[in-house]
């Protein structure tokens, strides 16, 4: 039975956690500040610690270095920063107040099963050194669990002449991955070609990549040497290969095949060295089997294929890279150094960005054009809060698979005050969230509300609903 320890200063909620998690199996301890966990328990005897962030005399923060147990950091809207800057101490994840039982036992099994998988299959680990050597010679950003794989990948292929197939999708950075293994092999001092297949007429794209003859059609007044010819000694990428039409990869796989080419024309081949890295966001393997894609050619690409994460599943790098870009975007424009605003960080980590990260760029390089302070909030990214679907919200995790998540919860001041209740009540999560909005309705608007519990109005709508608690509508006054 796994161990979980909780540790939270406000009796109600750690008596509800602690009867949630029991009632489904879990063996609980329980404490009420940071040095009364670590004087009366082992730390190191958890499964797992779930801890507010804000405690007397110490943050939950402070329990990360003193254990080897992952710790969840429970948190509010109003500390939502020191939250996300938990995770870049070590915090395996953090959860808002206030949450349903089902995200927090959903939550909690992740993260134990997780941990259990990993260390039953721990086996040595390539050097961190290693790793960070890669992506800081790149310009490669982030540390999440997915992108320490692919630093770890690219560092064994890199030296091999192996054929790669970098699949994820769009704006995740495909370009940026092939030119970290070019710059990592042996080819790093010959060229690297970059060719978009998608960007390239269908009726050019053969001449493009194998060149061609003089007098091989109409306009070809002269030799031209084609881009995989131009590559030769080093490495070609391919990008978004999945757009190549049927008769440009029956040429392509000769290449690959026989590391020859002849140009569009010619009756002479050329042997050529060149290192072939394609990229895609489509189903290759699915394009195959309905025939828009070559099965040999598939088979032939996909020698070593890595996994780029999309945005929304890389947890705690999404701040990382939002604030890594701001300082480029900045420095770039000759501007101040600018910050996010609470509500700025709200929405970037909530945010499920289809985009990627090209959209992310893009957001902040709009934002720092358009702000004249210091300061970037969220109607500058162009990101409403209102419109984050609660169902869509992903990221902030540090494993896939990406969940739904809730939004942010009240400060742990403000939550003090509407609520005396009594420690022994059975009162849940869901039962405070239900007392605290019948108590202040009539003195708050829904907008008020909806702040106070660290939701956006439409979660706050979606919970009323739920809970059988509908607002009543005020009828206007005549005037007298």
């Amino acid at each position: 039975m796994p161990k979980i320890l909780i540790v939270e200063d406000e009796d109600v909620i750690r008596l509800a956690l602690r009867r949630l998690l029991e009632r489904n199996d879990y063996q609980v301890d329980e404490a009420n500040s940071v040095q009364k966990a670590l004087s009366t328990y082992n730390v190191n005897d958890y499964s797992l610690i779930i801890s507010d962030l804000r405690l007397p005399g110490a943050a939950g923060t402070d329990l990360i270095s003193k254990t080897d147990a992952p710790v969840l950091i429970m948190t509010s809207y109003a500390s939502l920063k020191s939250a996300v800057d938990s995770m870049k101490k070590g915090a395996i994840d953090y959860i808002a107040k206030p949450f349903d039982h089902d995200e927090m036992l959903e939550t909690v099994a992740r993260i134990i099963l997780s941990t259990n998988s990993e260390r039953q299959t721990s086996a040595p680990e390539p050097n961190s050194s290693q790793r960070k050597q890669i992506a800081d010679a790149n310009g490669m950003i982030g540390s999440c669990k997915a992108m320490q794989q692919l630093y770890d990948h690219i560092r064994r292929a890199a030296p091999t002449d192996a054929t790669i197939l970098v699949h994820g999708e769009t704006g995740t950075g495909k370009e940026l991955v092939a030119r970290a293994i070019h710059n990592q092999s042996t080819r790093n001092g010959k060229p690297i070609i970059c060719v978009n297949c998608a960007a390239i007429p269908e009726t050019l794209i053969e001449s493009e990549l194998f060149g061609y003859e003089k007098g091989a059609f109409t306009g070809a007044n002269t030799n031209r040497t084609g881009l995989i010819e131009a590559a030769d000694g080093g490495t070609l990428f391919l990008d978004e290969i999945g757009e190549l039409p049927l008769e440009a990869q029956a040429r392509l796989l000769r290449f690959i095949q026989e590391d020859e080419i002849r140009r569009i024309g010619s009756v002479e081949s050329i042997k050529v060295n060149v290192r072939l890295i394609c990229a895609t966001h489509r189903d290759l393997k699915e394009m195959a089997h309905s025939g828009r894609f070559r099965e040999d050619l598939y088979y032939r690409i996909n020698v070593m294929k890595l996994e780029l994460p999309p945005l929304r599943e890389r947890g705690k790098d999404i701040l990382e890279l939002a604030e890594t870009l701001l300082k480029n975007r900045c420095e770039k424009m000759k501007k101040p150094l600018m910050h996010f605003s609470p509500k700025a960080i709200q929405a970037i980590t909530t945010y499920i960005w289809p985009g990627n990260i090209r959209e992310l760029e893009n957001a902040i390089e709009r934002a720092v054009i358009l702000c004249d302070r210091k300061e970037i909030d969220n109607e500058l990214l162009d990101i409403d809060l209102e419109l984050v679907d609660i169902s869509q919200i992903r990221g902030r995790r540090n494993d896939p698979p990406a969940r739904p998540t809730s939004n942010n919860g009240s400060s742990t001041s403000e939550r003090r005050k509407p609520l005396h209740a009594d420690p022994s009540e059975d009162l849940s999560l869901e039962d405070y969230f239900q007392r605290f909005v019948l108590e202040h309705q009539d003195s708050m608007s829904e907008t008020e509300l909806a702040q106070k519990l660290g939701v956006s109005r439409k979660c706050l709508w979606e919970r009323r609903q739920r809970l059988g608690i509908p607002r009543k509508k005020v009828s206007s006054r005549s005037g007298a």
